[in-house]
């Protein structure tokens, strides 16, 4: 389609103009932004109601074409009458098919020319940088009259544009088909809607869409892929990433998209079927080194879950890669050429070989935006360089070491929004907390303690955290998850009036860790896995009113052996309650039954006689549960569910 082809080439030539790095094309600003302007014309041409309503009778015959088998006699004739209705709508423009043909002849020649710009920009970008700066002001200058060349051949496709009759209004259009196709024709009007979608939405759609079933992020992960591939036109001022999920909200509300579709990503300029293929093919190396062959535009490379024990040196020529993931792969070092990617913005490297290593080389990705990084032995953590304060423009870095003076650094990254540490310990803990208080964008926060290796003893049973009553959270946190011993709750938990989401692992603590929690106001997700090591919850747990807006509630503890009460009134708003790994536990709390917009109860390895007690086939306790819709259980004979399975619902 040669508006979003346009459209993504412009987004392209303005990015460029607002990245530092980018600093030598200044001297052809004026340059790029004549261009841009050109091809606001041409937009504006390929805007006219008569292509649209073209575009859509093209769309609904494709559409017609390839679903008429499971359409039904009424939906097929829902289509044919839509494109009847499109046809008289376009017949009032003259001669519709040949005015169709010279269009899409004209579509070809803008397409072309485009495509050559984009290789010439692209070879400019990869000769530049490696020049001297005499050398660079040449090859700048050159890049300027290409521009105005470029420009030049743009404006002589316009002048051969074709010429229309009388053109259609396109809010008449829109209202017209709409009087025709109500919501009695849902085929009909889903494609109306899509059609009046705007562009940043109708790609973004698209690329959820594409690859259904096949390749699935976490929203997070999905945002950071739409970012990459360049689905977010960056701007001054405002986050591609907020944008990003702005227009993800906006698709659910439209009902286009709900919670469990925005899971899903497809690939625009990516090799994401790859997986597949290196999986099949063992994954050698060269196998990857002929797949990267002739790629130079690609933007998302993800080699997730494939069996690569190395990177080849050639990915350093792939200067236009935004995105790098390498999770659950086998491969242990990076080539040293990643220095090259200054464009590089998400590195993914989780669980990524046995002990991965970084590179000074990283810290050249000036780019960067993301370092996603864990390691399957010791603490998990990963040794960064020293220097990574450098890369001024990271928003998220995760399953870092924060010893050896990167505490420190830590200080000056104030544009961070997700911190994650772990192997924390004595030597520079204080320093990590004073660094953590200045970073005043932060959102998410993750603290783990440093592991006791005693041989036999449980995992951070005896590994304290220190100092953490000394630690005063930034004002914006929304999430903090907390792996390690505590003797206390610390006292400022109780202050984070922002905090949505809340991890306690491995806590053991003696007193009731719900005291000073129960009236945050906005917290939503509450985890408690082995964060008490009593016997016993009585009903100071959750009096009532208590956890005003908490949805989502995890209880895992070995120890709980009875818990008596939920006084009426707590917990207003959970939906999802899940009791995991509390194998003594004999008797759900009285006053569960009045927690009424409970959906999921989901009991792994609960005791036999609780799943009996609960047993809706004469269970005595069955009067606590039986308003839940879904209740899963899972014990050491048996496991299944009661109940009618709602639709999905999508966690955290």
């Amino acid at each position: 389609m040669a508006v979003s082809f346009m459209s993504l080439f412009q987004w392209r030539l303005n990015s460029v103009l607002l990245q530092q790095e980018n600093e030598i094309l200044l001297g052809v600003k004026d340059q790029i932004l004549s261009l841009v302007s050109k091809l606001d014309e041409v937009g504006s041409f390929l805007g006219n109601p008569f292509f649209w309503t073209l575009h859509a009778r093209e769309m609904a015959k494709s559409f017609l074409t390839l679903s008429e088998p499971g359409l039904g006699k009424k939906g097929k004739e829902q289509m044919v009458s839509f494109i009847r209705k499109l046809e008289e709508v376009t017949g009032v423009s003259g001669d519709v098919e040949r005015i169709w043909a010279c269009y899409k002849t004209w579509v070809s020649e803008i397409r072309g020319t485009l495509r050559e710009a984009d290789d010439y920009f692209h070879d400019f970008i990869v000769k530049v940088y490696g020049q001297t700066e005499q050398n660079q002001k040449e090859s700048t200058a050159e890049f300027g009259c290409e521009i105005e060349n470029i420009k030049s051949r743009v404006s002589e496709i316009m002048n051969r544009r074709p010429q229309l009759g009388f053109s259609p209004n396109l809010e008449d259009n829109k209202k017209l088909l709409r009087s025709k196709f109500d919501e009695g024709t849902p085929l009909v009007s889903l494609m109306l809607s899509y059609m009046n979608l705007p562009y940043d939405l109708k790609l973004s759609l698209l690329f959820c869409y594409a690859f259904r079933g096949v390749y699935r992020k976490t929203k997070a992960d999905l945002v950071r892929v739409m970012v990459a591939a360049g689905l977010v036109q960056e701007k001054s001022g405002e986050l591609m990433e907020d944008k990003a999920q702005e227009n993800l909200g906006r698709l659910v509300d439209l009902g286009m998209l709900d919670n469990s579709d925005s899971m899903i990503i497809s690939p625009m300029d990516t090799i994401t079927s790859m997986n597949n293929l290196l999986v099949s093919a063992k994954a050698s190396s060269d196998c990857l080194r002929t797949l990267l062959h002739n790629v130079k535009f690609l933007r998302v490379l993800d080699l997730e879950n494939t069996l690569l024990n190395n990177l080849p040196d050639k990915i350093g020529k792939l200067v236009h890669l935004r995105y790098l993931g390498v999770r659950h792969s086998n491969i242990t070092k990076l080539p040293e050429s990643i220095s090259n990617l200054r464009n590089l913005q998400t590195l993914d490297i989780i669980w990524s070989g046995y002990e991965i290593e970084l590179s000074n080389g990283v810290l050249n990705l000036a780019q960067l935006r993301h370092m996603k990084m864990f390691q399957p032995f010791d603490d998990n953590e990963v040794r960064v360089p020293q220097g990574i304060s450098r890369l001024r423009n990271l928003k998220t870095l995760e399953g870092i070491y924060a010893g050896d003076g990167i505490a420190k650094e830590l200080g000056v990254m104030t544009q961070l929004r997700s911190l994650e540490v772990r192997c924390v310990s004595d030597d520079h803990a204080d320093e990590l907390y004073f660094s953590v208080v200045k970073l005043s964008m932060l959102r998410k926060f993750s603290l783990t303690v440093e592991r006791e290796r005693r041989r036999g003893s449980y995992q951070y049973e005896n590994s304290f955290f220190p100092c953490l009553e000394s630690f005063s959270p930034p004002p914006l946190l929304q999430t903090l998850e907390l792996k390690g011993r505590r003797i206390e709750m610390p006292l400022w938990l109780g202050s984070m009036e922002n905090l949505t989401t809340l991890l306690l692992w491995y806590s053991h603590l003696s007193e009731n860790p719900t005291t000073i929690l129960q009236f945050l106001p906005n917290l939503n997700y509450l985890q408690m896995l082995q964060a008490y090591k009593g016997r016993h919850m009585e009903k100071e747990f959750f009096r009532g009113g208590c956890f005003p807006k908490l949805e989502y509630l995890y209880i895992s503890s070995s120890n709980l052996v009875e818990w008596t009460q939920i006084v009426e009134g707590a917990l207003p708003s959970l939906k999802q309650l899940y009791i995991y790994y509390c194998f003594e536990l004999m008797v759900l709390p009285e006053g569960l039954q009045h927690v009424t917009r409970l959906q999921i109860l989901d009991m792994w390895y609960a005791h036999e006689d609780l799943i009996r007690r609960l047993s809706p086939n004469r269970g005595p306790e069955n009067y606590k549960i039986k308003h839940i819709p879904l209740v899963k259980y899972r014990g050491a004979m048996s496991h299944g569910f009661w109940g009618e399975r709602p639709p999905r619902v999508t966690n955290l």
